[in-house]
């Protein structure tokens, strides 16, 4: 009982307590960075499903009990991917060597930690290879939140030509 109890309270620190911080983050800079944290947070989600599948890991967290974390993926993955947009978009290298280190925190001892709590386990996945995945999948929303911007400047740059 004691270790089911441990593991709700992780599961809902994982969620709460990086949301917490988004309070202070200002409203401007959480609207600017929502798409790009909501396409890379359902990808997750769909690499989750798939990963059950080829049993890369396994979600063993009470508070989402199905194929997918969504305390992982809307609680630390998420939040983190608002403030690292927030705090080095526009500077590449500066973002790139930010995803490298948290990245290598995410895949190595977060994941050991939460494997620990048993609310995740890597199967046939090593933490080096999720690793890797975490890495590419930042030079890949840092161009999707690239596409974003030019969108949204095309957008409004038409819109005042009219007015």
């Amino acid at each position: 009982m004691y270790k089911h109890n441990g593991k709700k309270a992780f599961s809902l620190a994982m969620i709460i307590i990086p949301w917490l911080t988004v309070l202070f983050m200002g409203k401007k800079s959480f609207f600017r960075f929502l798409p790009v944290a909501s396409f890379i947070n359902l990808f997750i989600s769909v690499l989750s499903l798939i990963s059950n599948k080829k049993n890369w890991w396994r979600n063993k967290n009470p508070l989402s009990p199905g194929y997918i974390d969504f305390s992982y993926i809307l609680g630390p993955y998420y939040v983190a991917t608002l403030w690292i947009f927030k705090l080095t978009y526009g500077n590449f290298p500066k973002y790139l060597i930010t995803n490298i280190v948290l990245d290598s925190i995410n895949a190595f001892p977060f994941a050991s930690i939460c494997e620990k709590f048993g609310v995740f386990k890597f199967k046939k996945m090593k933490h080096t290879t999720w690793y890797f995945i975490c890495v590419f999948l930042s030079i890949f929303i840092y161009g999707f939140q690239y596409i974003v911007e030019q969108s949204i400047r095309q957008t409004s740059s038409s819109q005042s030509s009219y007015e």
